[in-house]
């Protein structure tokens, strides 16, 4: 009998998570824990590329500490939201130190050329910023923890479909390069991700400074949302739902019925926007409630957290090494 779907993802550690996270991947991957086999790994390999120079932090004293907390954020996050430790593996990238030793073996066939033309790579050095190596062979790494999983399916944004391709394209040339069939080659998966603004109206992000987190509540929550820019239009007038930033955010969360009635109200005109975001502040203090009461409850017991943690690394270790195995055997290494 074959096994149900297996599906992979992974997310950076850096810094507090904000509603384009949740809505944008997180709530997907959740999701998805009910359809087949899902592993989840908290990327913090990947994030020694950028974690000492993160916006919030140029001049930062203590990488180490930091990274460590972000680490913690995002496992509290995740189970906060909803994973269930029965149905998905979370775990961290480095408790799985067999994928580096997978990366190095995927680069012995990996074309130059290919990295050159990575996204991640390309983008920063068209900036005027430095790439340091690490940067330049993130897909290896990357397509390294896919393969480490025997993943099936990979949700990813539409910008991050490159790398889905890299993975397919580095394991096909190692098959052949070494005439065996050591990996199975992924699937991408586009998810339902709607285009989350931030308070500018801007593409939600922590380093645009726009975000509003997932657990902000009380004045910082308030101010947020009482901040998100508007048009100057008077209260008497219609106003477009459509192009306002509120409604598109207010629209994440509610109801269809309770989608019509606002956009109704926007329409009539008679309604300024400070209604319309405390319409929002209501909403997202009632949707992500359940979710801040559980996030209280694990910082208060970080020994669950770790449990987790420790529990996903077993497994997903397990698997890579099998991998591992078939990759050694293939190049003449066991």
């Amino acid at each position: 009998m074959s096994r149900p779907k297996r599906f992979l993802s992974g997310v950076q550690p850096s810094g507090a998570l904000h509603l384009g996270n949740y809505f944008g991947a997180i709530r997907e991957h959740i999701r998805l824990q009910e359809q087949g086999e899902a592993f989840y790994f908290i990327a913090d390999y990947h994030a020694l590329t950028t974690i000492r120079t993160l916006p919030d932090g140029a001049d930062r004293k203590a990488p180490a500490a930091d990274l460590k907390q972000y680490i913690f954020d995002v496992a509290v996050t995740y189970l906060a939201c909803g994973l269930d430790p029965s149905r998905a593996v979370l775990f961290r990238q480095s408790d799985v130190p067999e994928v580096c030793e997978l990366t190095w073996l995927l680069m012995t066939v990996t074309p130059m050329a290919d990295l050159e033309n990575a996204t991640s790579y390309r983008d920063k050095i068209e900036r005027g910023k430095a790439a340091d190596a690490g940067l330049f062979t993130y897909p290896v790494l990357m397509a390294a923890d896919i393969l480490a999983q025997d993943a099936d399916v990979v949700p990813v944004g539409k910008d991050q479909k490159q790398h889905v391709e890299m993975t397919r394209d580095f394991a096909s040339k190692f098959n052949r390069a070494f005439k065996s069939e050591v990996f199975k080659l992924p699937e991408h998966k586009f998810g339902e991700a709607p285009y989350v603004p931030g308070t500018d109206g801007a593409k939600m992000s922590k380093s645009y400074g726009n975000s509003i987190g997932i657990f902000d509540e009380g004045k910082p929550l308030e101010k947020a949302v009482m901040g998100i820019k508007t048009d100057s239009l008077p209260l008497e007038a219609p106003k477009n739902p459509d192009t306002c930033t509120v409604f598109t955010l207010y629209k994440l969360m509610a109801t269809p019925a309770e989608q019509d009635a606002l956009a109704a109200k926007y329409r009539a005109g008679g309604m300024g926007y400070g209604v319309a975001k405390q319409a929002l502040l209501a909403k997202i203090n009632e949707y992500f409630a359940p979710m801040r009461e559980k996030r209280k409850a694990l910082m208060a017991d970080p020994g669950e957290v770790h449990r987790v943690l420790k529990d996903g690394a077993e497994k997903a270790r397990a698997n890579t090494r099998a991998v591992l195995d078939r990759a050694r055997r293939a190049c003449g290494l066991a």
